[in-house]
């Protein structure tokens, strides 16, 4: 196991004050902090290789190239993904999403079905809602509980002959709910429906491997799993990618143009049109090294023990109430305090130096489900420790003071 405090000589940002106090950093699964060793792999790049990639004959050109096609195979053996051209670069977790999702629009009729979640994040209910929309397909949504949990009863009545896709997130971003994607995947295949999984809360926790787990399509964003925002990655089988239209044209997805015909590139240039973000992938490698460094299985282990004392300590705190109490979650805590607007609170711990979310962390249905306006969510890293936590609850006891 890891020691805490050394990591955290890692990450610049822990060392900083805000408000004149020490900063907690309670957001994680908004965006994860970043250690020293991406920062400077990005600002490697821009004082040393800076050039556009592919097809270049200058040696800038070439050796930027390597550096993004090299960290695209360290992507695609930590994901465990067959071929390094099943890994499709892109800006993040929506944008992969949607790339699916426009590429369905001529595979899919009318009278067919499409299934969700109801634990969805709105990145994975929204374009689906606009492909049923386009295709006349029909959306259905896999109910939850209120422990947070899927009803897997239910998703098994949903499934037929018309389901052609089901989408659902790996872990709740909302609630911290694991969800038990091996039997929704299998389950989903015996009818013949493709599954793609929103894996962006999941990867800084757990290795999917995608082979494994025999999944269609797999999402992710660098900026959860300490990499840089603005870069993310698709992972679709090699034969669903074949048979998906290009979801933009321009420059590197072609192989051929003419003014009667454009022939496309193969993969993975067919879906990476225009001029990547070339600093981004690279840095998207080193973050993944830097956490496999750490080792996911103790990152793993010592999240759950943030959780289990995070948990414990707000349950002392008379009106608190946690929304998702699943057990199979990740480290996060979805909560409120009888009484008092989510806003107010995290306002008040923002003023100790305490960042939590409050909202409805792009998730309405969840929220309307538990008839609230949102929570207080706090997510934690394997950079955050005990001694944050215990800050962090006598804020909450502080703010409670003050607001009731």
């Amino acid at each position: 196991m890891f020691k805490v405090e050394d990591l955290r000589h890692d990450f610049p940002i822990l060392s900083r004050k805000v408000n004149g106090k020490p900063l907690v950093y309670f957001d994680n699964a908004a965006t994860s902090q970043t250690p020293q060793v991406v920062i400077d792999t990005i600002v490697d790049y821009y004082s040393n290789y800076n050039a556009n990639i592919h097809r270049g004959v200058h040696t800038l050109s070439q050796e930027a190239t390597d550096l993004y096609e090299n960290a695209r195979v360290k992507i695609q053996e930590h994901f465990n993904a067959e071929f390094a051209h099943e890994i499709i670069l892109t800006s993040g977790t929506t944008h992969s999403i949607n790339l699916v999702a426009n590429g369905f629009k001529d595979l899919l009729k009318k009278s067919d079905e499409v299934i969700v979640s109801a634990l969805e994040h709105h990145s994975n209910i929204v374009p689906w809602q606009m492909l049923c929309e386009q295709t006349g397909a029909v959306l259905k949504v896999i109910p939850m509980n209120q422990e947070g949990e899927l009803i897997m009863s239910e998703y098994e009545n949903l499934l037929s002959n018309k389901t052609k896709l089901v989408f659902v997130n790996h872990i709740s971003n909302a609630l911290g709910t694991i969800n038990p994607i091996e039997d929704i995947i299998s389950k989903a295949h015996e009818v013949g429906a493709a599954v793609l999984i929103d894996g962006a809360q999941a990867c800084p926790h757990l290795i999917p491997d995608v082979q494994a787990l025999d999944v269609d399509f797999y999402v992710a964003s660098a900026h959860k799993m300490c990499g840089p925002t603005g870069v993310g990655m698709l992972y679709g089988k090699e034969s669903w990618l074949k048979k998906l239209p290009p979801y933009q044209g321009g420059g590197e997805m072609i192989a051929e143009v003419t003014f009667e015909k454009t022939s496309y590139a193969d993969l993975p240039h067919k879906f990476e049109a225009g001029t990547p973000n070339i600093c981004g992938g690279i840095a998207f490698g080193a973050a993944i090294e830097y956490m496999n460094s750490i080792g996911f299985h103790n990152i793993a282990q010592y999240e759950l023990e943030l959780l289990d004392y995070a948990t414990n300590q707000l349950l002392s705190i008379e009106g608190v109430k946690i929304y998702g109490t699943s057990q199979h979650k990740t480290s996060l805590i979805s909560f409120n305090l009888e009484g008092i607007h989510p806003y107010d609170i995290g306002a008040i711990l923002d003023k100790l130096g305490i960042a939590v979310r409050t909202g409805h962390h792009c998730a309405q249905p969840i929220m309307e489900f538990y008839n609230i306006p949102g929570t207080i969510r706090a997510s934690f890293a394997f950079y955050n420790t005990k001694e944050e936590i215990d800050m962090f609850i006598e804020g909450l006891k502080k703010a409670k003071m003050m607001l009731s």
